[in-house]
């Protein structure tokens, strides 16, 4: 803390070029009503940014060793760390410290325009820097305050310029978002209208008309609900008229976000992201602003729900996104993850996300393979090829979902044309949750495509990923499995038309890190007809 005080007593403040002869001020300043996480912002106050598995020494601090190129700096450059500091401590004790280091900021990168000028990283800086103002303006050394506002603006310009060339999907629209709230929050700004246009275009862009992001993750589906709760809480703080497109537009994104959402409060880990904080999530959820019940019937978001009683079922029943909106895209179709309650039961390995990991890089590769996913692989390939230089390349085109309801249960089925082309084959995988949510009974088919036959003697697994925690003992018919956790009752798991062993996996956690668990293995080998394969998780109680 004692260096930290240091940068709070000038030395970077005194060298803030040029004070503007233009007097700019901000207008309204936004409320965030999400909490922050105080403990990540008490390790602040000590010095150290805590950004997933990353720690950033913040002692005598210097913006040109922390260029945006990791994860940990470019949460760094963005401010949204100020949201963590204001849970920690309030404006007294926080804002001498946000001051200094946004001067320090203004020293390196306020001048021209470099790489930390990035249209997304400036469309996050503007959003938490209007919301969090008074941690970085409540000094009345006029030269910082005029070289910080003048910054602002200077910065609002350049994204009116450069946000379009941000990637599509969440980066454009951050980039946007900012553009828009610095416009309804700082004095001088062009009017609002151009920038909302340009929003809302980046969400047409980057999100399928039921609310889901294209590029299918929902560790980004929650950021662009806080993204946009700030939009709106600068609309609010300006006393403008939020437009009924854009309000319209966030709620279809926190239904998406909802039906992602299982038993225990966090994310279902899809497209190389993990679970995430229960409590993070909780906070944004609350602190946005609106309101929406989960998406249950997914077609572009492609994440089918299942719910009753408690047990929630997510179902991957989509193509995998296109590589212009994730780089981490991964071969999971027809896969699913299931919870009792609060104990998850069934996932996916996860990934780190959009945080750094501490796994070895080929590792986070294969974390992305459909046998990291609890889906049927065949002939231990991906439903979706993986390009050695990273991008997805063949497979899933096509997916065919059918989904209906009755008294008894909740039903979906799709299938997909990942293995088509290869093997001849068709993947179907049909889902039955019963309404008491005891009974999630399952059926994974292997059909020829057209009249030609498929490939005989090719070997096929089920594999059934557990949670951390879950402990599986075998039967003694080698065809089930009881499964034994602390938070929930025993499930049983019965297959019949295949083979069944337990091996080891691993989950990567909230904090990028790999946990030891286990999975079910569901083998047997197609015939020239296919194969047929049921299965049942049943609630012993």
């Amino acid at each position: 803390m004692a260096s930290l005080g240091r940068l709070a007593r000038g030395g970077p403040l005194e060298r803030l070029l040029g004070q503007r002869n233009t007097a700019l001020r901000l207008t309204a300043i936004p409320r965030d009503h999400v909490e922050g996480d105080r403990r990540l912002g008490e390790a602040f106050l000590t010095g150290t940014l805590v950004h997933g598995a990353e720690r950033l020494d913040l002692h005598d601090l210097d913006f040109s060793r922390f260029k945006p190129r990791s994860p940990a700096a470019r949460h760094l450059h963005s401010f949204a760390w100020l949201r963590d500091l204001a849970a920690a401590t309030g404006r007294e004790q926080g804002a001498p410290l946000g001051e200094a280091i946004a001067g320090r900021w203004l020293v390196v990168h306020g001048a021209k325009p470099d790489e930390a000028w990035a249209p997304e990283l400036w469309g996050e800086r503007l959003l938490f820097w209007t919301a969090y103002a008074p941690y970085i303006l409540s000094t009345r050394e006029t030269a910082y305050r005029s070289a910080l506002l003048n910054t602002m603006a200077r910065g609002a310009r350049s994204l009116s310029k450069t946000a379009d060339k941000a990637r599509p999907g969440l980066d454009r629209i951050t980039a946007w978002a900012g553009l828009v709230v610095t416009s309804l929050c700082l004095e001088g700004m062009p009017r609002v209208a151009r920038a909302e246009s340009g929003l809302m275009r980046a969400l047409a862009q980057g999100q399928f008309d039921d609310g889901g992001l294209m590029s299918r993750s929902p560790t980004e589906q929650l950021l662009l609900v806080d993204r946009l709760g700030l939009v709106r809480a600068a609309y609010f703080a300006a006393k403008q008229t939020l437009p009924d497109a854009l309000e319209d537009t966030a709620c279809a994104a926190l239904a998406a976000l909802h039906g992602v959402t299982m038993g225990d409060g966090a994310l279902a880990s899809w497209q190389g992201g993990n679970a995430g904080s229960a409590p993070r999530i909780a906070a944004v959820v609350e602190g946005c602003g609106l309101r929406s019940r989960p998406l249950r019937q997914a077609r572009g978001w492609g994440y089918q729900r299942l719910s009753a009683l408690g047990t929630v079922v997510s179902f991957d029943a989509a193509p995998p996104p296109l590589a212009t909106m994730i780089e981490t895209g991964c071969a999971s179709t027809l896969g699913i993850e299931l919870s009792d309650g609060s104990q998850r039961l069934v996932v996916s390995c996860g990934g780190p996300g959009r945080a750094k990991a501490s796994l070895p890089d080929a590792l986070v590769e294969g974390l992305r393979s459909s046998a990291a996913h609890s889906t049927l692989i065949l002939d231990d390939m991906n439903s979706t090829a993986i390009q050695p230089d990273g991008p997805l390349g063949k497979g899933v085109n096509d997916v065919i979902l059918d989904r209906s309801e009755d008294h008894d249960a909740s039903m979906v089925s799709a299938s997909h044309d990942g293995y088509a082309r290869r093997t001849g084959f068709v993947h179907e995988r049909a889902l039955r949750l019963g309404n008491d949510g005891k009974e999630l009974a399952g059926r994974d088919n292997l059909t020829p495509k057209g009249r030609r036959k498929g490939l005989a003697g090719l070997q096929f697994a089920l594999r059934f990923h557990l949670a951390p925690g879950v402990e599986p003992t075998p039967t003694a018919d080698g065809m089930g499995a009881i499964l034994r956790s602390d938070t929930a009752p025993p499930w049983n798991f019965r297959c019949r038309g295949a083979r069944l062993r337990i091996e080891q996996s691993l989950h990567v956690s909230a904090r990028g890190e790999p946990l030891q668990t286990q999975q079910l293995v569901v083998t047997g080998e197609t015939q020239r007809d296919g194969a047929d394969v049921s299965w049942t998780f049943r609630r012993s109680s």
